[in-house]
């Protein structure tokens, strides 16, 4: 006999983005250049902050962090996608879907973290530049990554443990590009009161406090900022913090957005694009945005390049 678990499903099926046949190979082409894009971007910053010591700060330290996790965020979802479009098979196994509902959960959560120390990082060195190197010491890095991570794991795994015991009717289609947990908790016949509970509770206390961290670091920031006689200096010092921002308002925005409105909208095909904006879009842009406004970065990546015998 086979094994089968205990909610006797087998596979689910992801209808992603758009229903017409015709645009899929166009969408398969934007999404396979957006991955490939988005992988080579953050492996160069990755690679650039590991092979100049001048980037040997925390900053750089906390941007190779989230560069990797935008890697693993993404190849959690993107190519899933892709083979589907490939292969006209829009099936992901029951095991599948669980593990890409976890991993989204741990990654998604983890740069959800990223985003706040990175701020916190920033009021640091703006508003106590004599303490930066106090602060900010190695002890404290390696602390806020791990605590980080652990928290994100946890998170995950209780979400996932809870979809376990979940028995799904005979429509098993998500109207997605990837298995996101809101969306299999419409799918099924169980009561859902608890998973939903627990879904929003934690949604507000993780999203909300990292939130309400950055805004408030950035009240500190600005603070300090208005405190300075010297125009240009305010400018230099706030433009160091617009790559963050930028970052920051794409990922919150169309995250809190999905995951509060999903419950209560009909319409899958708009929370599936909108998923698009927080789970693809911010990890394609990371690179872009930290390496083109930043000099020391520019220099570290023209170096690698330069060893490169094509270039």
């Amino acid at each position: 006999m086979e094994p089968s678990n205990q909610t006797g499903v087998s596979e689910f099926f992801l209808l992603g983005l758009m229903e017409d046949p015709e645009v899929q190979p166009f969408l398969q082409d934007i999404f396979l250049l957006i991955y490939l894009v988005t992988i080579l971007g953050n492996l160069l910053i990755i690679l650039a902050v590991s092979y100049d010591s001048h980037l040997h700060t925390p900053m750089y330290f906390f941007l190779s962090n989230l560069s990797f996790t935008d890697i693993c965020l993404s190849t959690t979802t993107v190519p899933k996608m892709l083979v589907n479009i490939e292969t006209q098979r829009n099936s992901i196994t029951y095991i599948g879907c669980l593990t890409q509902v976890c991993a989204v959960l741990v990654f998604g959560g983890f740069e959800n973290f990223l985003l706040r120390i990175m701020g916190y990082d920033r009021y640091v060195a703006i508003c106590h530049p004599q303490r930066y190197k106090a602060i900010m010491n190695p002890h404290l890095l390696g602390l806020l990554i791990a605590f980080s991570l652990f928290i994100s794991v946890m998170n995950a795994l209780v979400h996932s443990l809870m979809l376990l015991p979940l028995s799904f009717g005979t429509d098993l289609e998500i109207p997605h590009f990837f298995c996101e947990l809101a969306q299999v908790l419409k799918l099924t016949c169980s009561n859902t009161f608890i998973n939903n509970m627990v879904l929003y509770f934690m949604t507000s206390i993780f999203g909300g406090i990292t939130l309400s961290g950055i805004i408030f670091s950035y009240l500190q920031i600005v603070s300090c900022i208005l405190k300075m006689p010297c125009r240009t200096g305010k400018y230099k010092v706030f433009s160091t913090c617009g790559s963050h921002l930028s970052i920051v308002f794409l990922f919150y925005g169309t995250g809190f957005g999905v995951y509060i409105s999903s419950p209560f909208t009909y319409s899958s095909r708009k929370t599936a694009v909108a998923s698009v904006m927080y789970t693809v879009v911010p990890q394609m842009m990371n690179p872009f945005i930290y390496s083109l406004r930043n000099r020391d970065m520019m220099g570290a990546l023209r170096k690698i390049i330069g060893r490169i015998p094509f270039f």
